[in-house]
């Protein structure tokens, strides 16, 4: 079982992306509200894929993909992004996220891009 940490200071959109997850097999083992906290987080937990939301307190989601590929040049992350937000959807794809999701969430489009990324 693949574990995954979710990462959105949204409490709504971490709800949606864990029962889209965790109906498809994946185990969710932690979720952070803030950059800062998906570094530490990742730190502390064996994670395979890290689902990233863009705009957040304190750290936004491009500094915390940077800051835990730095540490970890393997780790998979995913973006998660509003509509508009394609510049910095760009930016986080050449800092190294393997994929992106566009909210509101579509199941099967997650699941795709997790698997992808999980291969």
């Amino acid at each position: 079982m693949k574990n995954i940490l979710i990462v959105d200071d949204a409490a709504f959109m971490r709800l949606m992306l864990k029962d889209i997850l965790t109906a498809h097999g994946f185990n969710v083992v932690a979720e952070a509200k803030t950059g800062v906290e998906a570094v530490a987080f990742y730190e502390q937990h064996q994670v395979d894929l890290v689902t990233m939301d863009i705009t957040m307190p304190e750290m936004d989601g491009l500094t915390a993909t940077r800051h835990i590929l730095n540490k970890d040049p393997k780790a998979r992350i995913i973006v998660c992004s509003a509509m508009g937000q394609q510049a910095m959807v760009l930016e986080a794809i050449q800092s190294g996220a393997r994929d992106f999701i566009v909210k509101p969430f579509q199941a099967d489009r997650v699941v795709d891009a997790v698997k992808k990324a999980l291969r």
